[in-house]
């Protein structure tokens, strides 16, 4: 019971400073009405909601995970890192395919699979970022463009 305490004490304290973080977000004047802040202020809230909750309410008996599934999990975290520090400098493509495929493998591991599974979300988010949402999406790394 202590464990998931902690875990949603942690899990609060984090999102109310993610909330926190998103109440600094600078307003453009050519934002929309709802403005950037919204999304992860919402986010952090709801974040928050479940902390508490699961403080609150802890489960009598957790099943704390094996140590193979740790290691995995440990290993996506590390790789939505790299993930965030790659976007700038390789473009949206490039890292979005090798993250999507090293996460579809942990899943399912059938490497050709995983491989055209982290190709087709990559290509296909783009798509859907840049053209259908208007994201301003760089595809690759901007000394390939020209």
């Amino acid at each position: 019971m202590w464990s998931d305490r902690i875990f949603g004490l942690v899990v609060t304290l984090v999102a109310l400073a993610y909330v926190a973080s998103a109440t600094q977000i600078p307003t453009s004047f050519l934002a929309d009405p709802v403005g950037p802040k919204t999304f992860p202020i919402l986010v952090g809230s709801i974040a928050a909601l479940c902390g508490i909750v699961v403080v609150l309410r802890p489960d009598p008996n957790p099943d704390w995970p094996a140590l193979k599934t740790l290691s995995a999990l440990f290993a996506a975290v590390l790789v939505l890192i790299a993930y965030a520090y790659a976007l700038k400098p390789m473009g949206f493509i490039i890292p979005t395919a090798i993250t999507a495929a090293i996460l579809s493998n942990q899943i399912a591991p059938h490497p050709r699979r995983a491989m055209l599974a982290g190709i087709g979300l990559s290509v296909g988010l783009f798509v859907l970022f840049k053209f259908a949402l208007g994201l301003g999406l760089v595809a690759f790394p901007k000394g390939w463009i020209g």
